[in-house]
């Protein structure tokens, strides 16, 4: 017979699994209850024991070759890294780390996971996803509550991977540059490692903030999700800020890209939909003072033909209302366009553009296609 002591403590100690509803990861783990405790991570053998408990604490260790560090806490669970996670080097296709949960505190401590990317890419180095199979992405976010003080270098290929909604991450530095340098003479014809994105996203309600990305590729790329903020972030050697590419069926709306500094990257600002996509739409997109400089190819472009750039654009996906408050200035280099925009048709772009609070000088005047932009200097 239970008594009443006994019982509290089995309801306090049980891990509850139910469906979630409200979230939009792949992932999506089922929700989950902890015990107070605290577990302890030093290697994979350690997880299914920590993620019984409310807060977990992460030693440093090295994560074997070809096996993924799957973390998936209890809601609400406080999770720490207290040092630095290497992943042994494999081709695979990784994931290399997944963190699924709701209501989650992770706090890097400014510790660092190394993904050893200058190994896959020593011999492959322009070649991204095309070359050396390389596990990607390097990190998983399926969850809500927030991500911060913690550093990522040399991702295999994109860095993180944001598929659960209501997320702050901020504080996160993403380091790639090092595989500019491993690419000897090859830096000097411009070839550059492919897919190394910072964050790619894929979730509602998403905060970026206070972070840096010095990579190959997109500082940030939305590919999905409504109600995305990129504020007050650093990125250099990439492609820029990127609204895509959108395929079919696909939503994106109501976007702030806010008070970043951009410089010596390809591409400024750009919104990139598939020309044969169908089904979609972007919708209200604002960015506000915000800094480039150095861009070399395009300030800003909005690009209805991709994979081509300024190919035969398509119409399917429906580009709505693209504003430029504050102050936005844009520095490009002397063979770049300052504004290319490539759209399908009247219809497949409209709503109101007005871009009076952007100025973009250097290069060459671009293009505008069948958009209705207005005000802005370029």
């Amino acid at each position: 017979m239970f008594t009443i002591a006994a019982l509290t403590f089995l309801l306090a100690s049980a891990v509850v699994a139910f469906p979630t509803s409200n979230r939009t990861g792949v992932l999506n783990a089922p929700r989950k209850i902890g015990r107070r405790c605290t577990g302890e991570i030093q290697s994979l053998a350690d997880v299914a024991a920590a993620e019984e408990c409310t807060t977990i604490v992460i030693g440093g260790f090295t994560v074997p070759a070809g096996e993924t560090f799957a973390l998936a806490p209890p809601d609400g669970a406080s999770v720490s890294l207290a040092g630095a996670i290497t992943f042994a080097f494999k081709e695979w296709a990784g994931p290399l780390m997944t963190i699924t949960g709701n209501d989650i505190t992770f706090n890097g401590g400014g510790h660092e996971l190394l993904g050893q990317g200058d190994q896959y890419w020593a011999s492959d180095f322009s070649r991204g996803s095309g070359g050396v199979t390389k596990p990607d992405p390097m990190l998983v976010l399926d969850i809500g509550g927030s991500f911060t003080n913690l550093k990522i270098v040399n991702s295999p290929e994109r860095a993180i991977a944001i598929e659960g909604s209501s997320l702050t991450v901020s504080g996160i530095t993403v380091d790639n540059f090092v595989l500019h340098a491993i690419a000897g003479k090859r830096i000097l014809t411009g070839e550059l490692g492919a897919n190394t994105d910072g964050f790619d996203v894929a979730a509602n309600d998403v905060t970026i903030e206070s972070s840096t990305v010095a990579n190959q590729d997109d500082c940030l790329a939305i590919n999905r999700g409504t109600n995305i903020v990129f504020s007050g972030n650093t990125c250099s050697g990439g492609h820029g800020i990127s609204v895509g590419s959108i395929s079919g069926d696909t939503t994106v709306s109501n976007v702030q890209i806010t008070g970043n500094t951009v410089t010596s990257s390809v591409n400024g600002l750009r919104i990139k939909t598939d020309a044969t996509a169908s089904g979609s739409t972007v919708s209200n997109v604002v960015y506000s003072n915000n800094k480039l400089s150095g861009i070399t190819a395009f300030g800003v472009l909005i690009d209805q033909s991709y994979p081509s750039t300024l190919g035969t654009p398509g119409t399917g996906v429906v580009i709505n209302t693209v504003t430029f408050s504050g102050t936005n200035t844009i520095a490009v280099g002397s063979s770049a366009k300052r504004v290319e925009v490539n759209c399908g048709s009247t219809s497949s772009c409209d709503g109101t553009w007005n871009w009076a609070g952007l100025t973009v000088t250097g290069g060459a005047a671009g293009a505008v296609k069948n958009a209705p932009v207005s005000g802005g200097s370029f």
